[in-house]
């Protein structure tokens, strides 16, 4: 969704902020030259929208006729956006993340087929990012998709109360045990877990397992965390229902703040099904909600932990200004920020330089397995306006600023 600029009472809009997210000398601190022109044409190519979808075409067919395109694949938009092939293959990101203060997230984003086969698959490679991320102060959360472990056709079907048969009911106590391992895994190894949010028809049950498992893992400290998609106009209210169950039954609720990612799907389908559209009418409805689970997260700490993930500046300032204003420590284990790899380094360089905690989504897998979510990064830079724009102008403003230094 497009980022907009708006203008809340509670932050003193003239005041001077605590982090300049124009500061381009921070946030491309760790590309070399070589790398940040390597980046600068990709962003720049990443910027036509019509040469975006010839090569997703052209990128398709070759891998579908397995023409020999995966190392130009590799060198160019995976390298941007992926941390490797497996866990290993990322070390380098994660080390060079941890030279900017940054924490890493190893997202596992092979979507495969819906068989028990790849679900049991899915599950131990995130059950090995746990483990991984109990070795490392450096990979603060790890993260799994409902979907990556389970049928999309059965968690709708649980959702809108279907009568299951016998089979079916088999394979649910499967998810929810598969969903159980990762969480218990999590818990074992003291590290803070995401489970991602995904479309409306499934979402409902996906809370219901995420607050199954807070309630089991979450007595001692903030284990589990659910994602709120705020582009959904019940998302806010839903949230702070979450939060007073939580606080009635005695455990802490983990919350992954998004804006949401399946704006068209959703639309799309409401009005072929003829049913209200769950998405906020406005941009500026979600950006309202959004901030609101902000204060309304900073105020209930007691209880709540966030996660920012967002790529709007604004939002990000209004909560670091607001965590000033309340006298929060911007390094307060509460508070996170969260961005994508390859994306907003001006916003997760800098907030890490002033001591905020920050992470990046590292996502890795084989190439051929990945490339759907390669196909939607470049989709979300086409489609989120200004976005990729954005990204170029502030690469350029520091390619100028290091060719200035030199002179």
């Amino acid at each position: 969704m497009p980022t907009t600029v708006q203008r809340i009472p509670e932050v003193k809009q003239n005041a001077a902020p605590a982090v300049s997210f124009e500061d381009t000398s921070i946030a491309f601190s760790c590309q070399s030259d070589f790398k940040l022109r390597k980046t600068y044409w990709l962003f720049a190519l990443m910027n036509k929208g019509w040469l975006v979808n010839l090569g997703t075409f052209f990128i398709k067919i070759a891998l579908k006729l397995q023409l020999p395109v995966k190392n130009l694949i590799k060198s160019t938009i995976f390298e941007q956006f992926c941390g490797g092939e497996s866990i290993r293959d990322c070390e380098k990101t994660i080390s060079k993340l941890h030279d900017g203060h940054i924490g890493t997230i190893l997202d596992y984003s092979v979507e495969g087929e819906e068989n028990e086969k790849s679900f049991e698959e899915t599950t131990l490679e995130v059950l090995r990012t746990i483990e991984r991320a109990s070795e490392s102060a450096d990979i603060p959360f790890s993260v799994f998709k409902v979907t990556g472990i389970a049928s999309t056709d059965l968690l709708e079907a649980v959702q809108k109360g279907d009568v299951l048969s016998n089979e079916d009911k088999a394979a649910f106590e499967r998810v929810r045990e598969r969903v159980d391992r990762l969480c218990a895994k999590a818990y074992e190894r003291k590290v803070k877990i995401f489970v991602d949010a995904e479309e409306s028809w499934i979402q409902g049950t996906i809370d219901a397992l995420a607050y199954e498992m807070m309630e089991r893992y979450n007595r001692e400290r903030p284990v589990v965390f659910n994602t709120y998609q705020l582009y959904r106009w019940e998302t806010y209210n839903n949230f702070v229902k979450a939060t007073e169950t939580a606080r009635e039954r005695g455990y802490l609720l983990g919350a992954k703040l998004v804006r949401g990612a399946y704006l068209e799907k959703e639309r799309i389908r409401s009005h072929e099904e003829e049913y209200q559209d769950p998405i906020q009418a406005t941009k500026e409805d979600t950006d309202r909600d959004f901030n609101k689970a902000i204060d309304f997260s900073l105020n209930n700490r007691d209880v709540v932990s966030i996660c920012l993930g967002t790529h709007n500046e604004y939002s990000c300032q209004y909560c670091f200004q607001r965590m000033k204003q309340l006298g929060i420590a911007p390094n307060d284990e509460h508070i996170w920020f969260a961005q994508l790899l390859g994306m907003s380094d001006n916003i997760s360089y800098n907030l890490a330089n002033a001591g905020y905690n920050v992470a990046k989504y590292v996502p890795y897998g084989p190439v051929e397995a990945v490339m759907p979510y390669l196909f939607r990064r470049a989709e979300e830079n086409k489609s989120i306006a200004g976005q990729s724009s954005r990204e170029f102008k502030l690469i350029e403003k520091e390619i100028d600023r290091r060719r200035a230094a030199k002179c």
